[in-house]
């Protein structure tokens, strides 16, 4: 069975027991990293010590997309150049400038026994889907169990259909309502965790919370919004070093 641990923020372990991926690294210490511009609250990023993180364990990186808190100048540095790292096709070449072995999935591929598999994902409503790039998510499945990591991205068609289209056992949806000072929240609400879960028969686990100054909804608020909607058995909020799954 595959084991799911979040280290922080969006940054996952994911341990198929024949490839160890990480992805999206961000192991910056305490206020490292700037604040997100335009958002509410100006605290330097990010707002929380890494938990215990060994980046020797891992057979690979994935990267859903190339925003500092998915992959930080400290991760680009202390993972080895030669680590496979897997990539939506426009991150390719600014990904190749620090990584020597960059692989595209531009649908499907497979490593050392996990098929990996890119989904659809939108970082925002309206305009600022445009302004925020290109974004994906990514489905991984070793023949006995997948895993749904839905990546920066709100609740639209898309993610419904991926949904039905795998049928994920474990599916990991990144919260935090993340939010500027103009336009709707660029990850998702309380309300479309709450609608993600009711779409899937998976185990949901809600992450990309308390870490970077933009993500307002924290996990204690969304905690209690599942509790308050029955859903509090199909979803958990992991905290930061927690194995989920």
């Amino acid at each position: 069975m595959v084991s799911v641990r979040l280290v922080r923020h969006a940054t996952l372990d994911l341990d198929f027991g024949s490839a160890r991926l990480v992805v999206d690294p961000m192991l910056a210490a305490p206020g490292e990293m700037d604040p997100i511009e335009n958002s509410p609250n100006q605290q330097p990023n990010p707002l929380v010590d890494l938990p215990s993180f060994d980046t020797q364990v891992f057979d690979a990186i994935v990267v859903t997309h190339l925003h500092d808190d998915h992959l930080d100048q400290l991760a680009k540095e202390v993972f080895p150049t030669s680590i496979p790292v897997f990539c939506q096709p426009e991150d390719e070449q600014a990904l190749a400038e620090t990584f020597d072995d960059v692989r595209v999935v531009d649908e499907a591929v497979t490593f050392d026994g996990v098929t990996i598999t890119r989904t659809p994902a939108r970082h925002g409503h309206g305009d600022l889907v445009e302004a925020m790039g290109p974004v994906s998510g990514f489905v991984f499945d070793d023949g006995t169990e997948r895993v749904y990591v839905a990546g920066d991205t709100v609740w639209y068609d898309e993610i419904d259909a991926t949904l039905d289209a795998y049928g994920p056992d474990v599916a990991i949806v990144n919260a935090g309502a993340a939010q500027f000072l103009e336009g709707d929240p660029i990850t998702m609400t309380k309300e479309e965790v709450a609608a993600f879960a009711r779409a899937t028969e998976a185990h949901v686990v809600a992450v990309h919370m308390d870490a970077i100054n933009h993500c307002l909804l924290s996990r204690e608020e969304l905690t209690a919004y599942l509790e308050q909607e029955g859903l509090s058995d199909r979803v958990t909020v992991p905290a930061d070093g927690e194995v989920a799954r």
